[in-house]
């Protein structure tokens, strides 16, 4: 074990070669890199399984040693200040480990098919190889100038990825946006960081923890100082993790490739802030009223997220917006001091939502073959539906992962999620209630996305595939955008939903939308045949190289979530995850328990698993294919008046419509009041040096030209004639010079 956790240190470099090897050759010999493409790619995957390899061993040494290793070396000594680098491993770091290199592992393959029509193919690899490195170098840091070093490096590599297409200027901004909203969180945790070292005088975390808990109990150290540090500390972990209020750069995100999108919501950047929080949080306990604010963040961002999902059209921003919320659950759980179901819940989420933008990105192929590239329409789920018999394991492998994170057991999802439940109600009913109807709204919003993807005929304006017309009415959708199209049957229970697409204005925003009666408008058939000499393909399946991928990652969502099941308990009535976690110095669970009351985890169980049916119900009443039994039933016409009706349809859908889908207001709110006011301000700084300063500048020497111009005319060749001149020079200006004074 000694000579595994000697070379250990080796771990962040071995796949470090792989950016250097493809930068230097695109720079110095770019078309003989090229012809090697493949033969790196399969270099990254190698490198990186061996990564995994070490990791598997790690995690099996912690599991039946229950040691901690740590490794420093001096990098820099200067008379009292020494700067370390080390080497870390306890649980935290191997999970994350394991987590990070099988989900980039997965990715890595997936990509290899998915980009291989791109001309920066390379350089994508590239990119993702260096991701890698440095999210293995950040969780297995020993201090936090470390964290903070690959911290930065994280950031720089999701800028890079995010910006991979970045001649389309949706994208430049889009990477802009992530890059400047996470340096506003990272100057915090940089601040945060000389903070603590100004009053402990250490960056190691075993000093740090000590030291700060002993002058705390203590009464040496101004406590309110050293709650402010704490609060930029976790300003870092808030911008990362996307949680309330930096949360703004996730969604835009999407913008980059998707497989990229499925590796920063999954592993590496998002999970960086929640590692963080969990790293720190035996500094955040002894600190007063830190742990209620990470739980308030956390269950902020829980709701939001959720909200902000149900309008979405974009396969992926819906999904981005699902990881939102769930990092929120994580960051409240660890708020809650439940650390151990907050990294339970960060592992089956990790796997579930890799599965579904996978999912998401196989589908997204499929459309491009009908539809063109094109992210407004192959993204559009609006533009989906009917595709269950054409891509028949992407749509199994994506209701797996649908039913993992809406909570349905036996999935991944439901062990972590239900245990962060019952954690709530433990802590503050409030915060339970909210966070049991967020993940109500989990399911709902979930199913959703799969309905409008997968159910219904395929409507891309087209003519469905079996040669049936596209019926008019399918797949009712609340929140769509644009002008709807009247329902053909108006005896339909659904016939309230008629409703007015006018713009009308909002308080931030010029123009705001309406909800739309159906997202997928019927329009004009298209035959599936040749048409002016041109021939439109069927959706089709992706290849082996992106469905096996799919297919680990769905076996993780099928089992991983047993490894914390109190069903796998053994006589001390410790799972797995809790024998893991138990020796941590980190992980000092203050919410965890001996055994667990089997009929306490039943009622909780079927608590939330009814929340996630109803969920699941209510969107499958509006976005499934309603069938003729339903619709000749005019419910809503026989049980509810006309005035309800106009409320549900004025009030409460509008309202719910313009705040999920203008985002909850805050980039427009962020417009209006940080980069509007920036940009005034810029403006008036610009006018001010242009029209005060460089005119009193310029003014001043024109003014000298002009004086001695006229100056050397006086000039007659006399020095006496001068000196009378300068001496009555001199007493006008003592003259002037004591009426000012006197």
């Amino acid at each position: 074990m000694e000579h595994t956790y000697q070379y250990s240190w080796i771990i962040p470099f071995i796949t470090l070669p792989i950016p250097m090897v493809i930068g230097g050759g695109l720079l110095l010999f770019p078309t003989a890199t090229k012809k090697f493409r493949r033969m790196l790619s399969f270099l990254s995957v190698f490198l990186l399984s061996i990564v995994m390899l070490f990791a598997i061993n790690l995690l099996l040494q912690q599991i039946n040693r229950h040691s901690i290793y740590q490794s420093v070396w001096s990098w820099t000594i200067n008379n009292d200040f020494s700067l370390e680098f080390g080497f870390l491993i306890d649980p935290l770091t191997s999970i994350m480990l394991i987590l990070i290199t099988t989900v980039g592992m997965m990715v890595l393959i997936y990509s290899d098919n998915y980009m291989s029509h791109d001309k920066g193919y390379l350089r994508f690899f590239a990119y993702m190889s260096f991701f890698n490195s440095s999210m293995v170098g950040l969780v297995s840091s020993s201090n936090l100038i470390q964290i903070y070093f690959f911290w930065e490096l994280v950031g720089m590599c999701s800028y890079l990825l995010i910006g991979f297409w970045f001649t389309r200027p949706v994208v430049g901004n889009a990477c802009q946006k992530a890059f400047i909203t996470n340096r506003v969180g990272d100057f915090g945790f940089l601040l945060g960081i000389l903070g603590l070292y100004w009053i402990t005088g250490s960056l190691e975390f075993r000093d740090l923890f000590e030291i700060v808990k002993n002058l705390i109990y203590n009464n040496k150290v101004d406590l309110l100082f050293v709650t402010l540090c704490s609060l930029l500390l976790f300003s870092g972990a808030v911008a990362k993790s996307a949680q309330f209020p930096l949360h703004i750069w996730l969604p835009d995100a999407m913008e980059g490739p998707t497989p990229i999108s499925a590796l920063i919501h999954a592993a590496t950047m998002v999970a960086a802030g929640v590692f963080l929080v969990a790293r720190l949080l035996p500094l955040f306990r002894v600190i007063p009223y830190i742990m209620n604010l990470i739980a308030l963040i956390g269950l902020v961002t829980v709701l939001l997220g959720a909200t902000l999902a149900l309008a979405q059209k974009d396969i992926k921003k819906g999904l981005a917006y699902s990881t939102m919320s769930q990092l929120g659950y994580m960051i409240l759980a660890l708020g809650m001091g439940s650390a151990r179901s907050s990294l339970f819940h960060l592992i089956t989420h990790a796997y579930s939502k890799a599965l579904l933008f996978l999912g998401s990105g196989s589908i997204i192929h499929s459309m491009e073959a009908i539809v063109g590239y094109s992210p407004h329409k192959s993204q559009n789920m609006g533009l989906m539906g009917g595709l269950t018999k054409h891509v028949p394991i992407t749509k199994i492998s994506f209701l797996l992962g649908t039913l993992s994170l809406s909570g349905i057991p036996p999935f991944a999802c439901f062990w972590s999620k239900d245990e962060i439940l019952s954690d709530s109600w433990l802590y503050s009913p409030i915060f339970a209630i909210i966070a049991c109807y967020t993940a109500g709204l989990t399911a709902f919003y979930m199913f959703r996305i799969y309905l409008l993807t997968f159910e219904g005929h395929l409507n891309i304006h087209f003519q469905d595939y079996s040669g049936k017309k596209s019926s008019s009415f399918y797949s009712i959708s609340l929140w769509g955008k644009g002008g709807s199209r009247l329902i053909k049957k108006t005896n339909s229970f659904l016939t309230f939903l008629k409703i007015n697409t006018n713009k009308r204005a909002s308080f931030f925003l010029k123009k705001t939308y309406r909800a739309d009666l159906n997202v997928r408008k019927s329009s004009s058939t298209f035959h599936i045949s040749y048409l002016n000499n041109i021939f439109f393909p069927y959706p089709q399946e992706a290849n082996n190289t992106m469905l096996v991928p799919m297919l680990v990652l769905t076996s993780f969502t099928l089992f991983i979530g047993f490894i914390g099941s109190p069903f796998n308990q053994e006589e001390e009535g410790l799972d797995i995850l809790s024998k893991l976690l138990t020796p941590s110095l980190y992980f000092l669970d203050q919410n965890s328990k001996e055994s667990t009351d089997c009929y306490q985890f039943l009622t909780n169980a079927t608590f939330s698993v009814s929340i996630a049916f109803f969920g699941i119900f209510i969107a499958s009443f509006l976005y499934k294919p309603v069938y003729s039994s339903l619709q000749n039933l005019d419910f809503l016409n026989l049980t509810v008046k006309k005035g309800f009706k106009k409320i549900l349809r004025d009030k409460i859908i509008y309202l719910i419509y313009d705040w999920s889908y203008n985002r909850g207001y805050i980039d427009a709110l962020y417009a209006k009041s940080l980069t509007s006011g920036l940009r005034r301000l810029a403006e008036f700084t610009h006018f001010f040096d242009k029209q005060i300063i460089d005119r009193i500048i310029n003014g001043l020497g024109f003014s000298s030209f002009f004086l001695g111009e006229g100056i050397k005319y006086l000039g007659g060749g006399r020095i006496s004639s001068y000196l009378l001149f300068y001496l009555f020079s001199i007493f006008i200006f003592l003259i002037f010079s004591s009426s000012l004074l006197f």
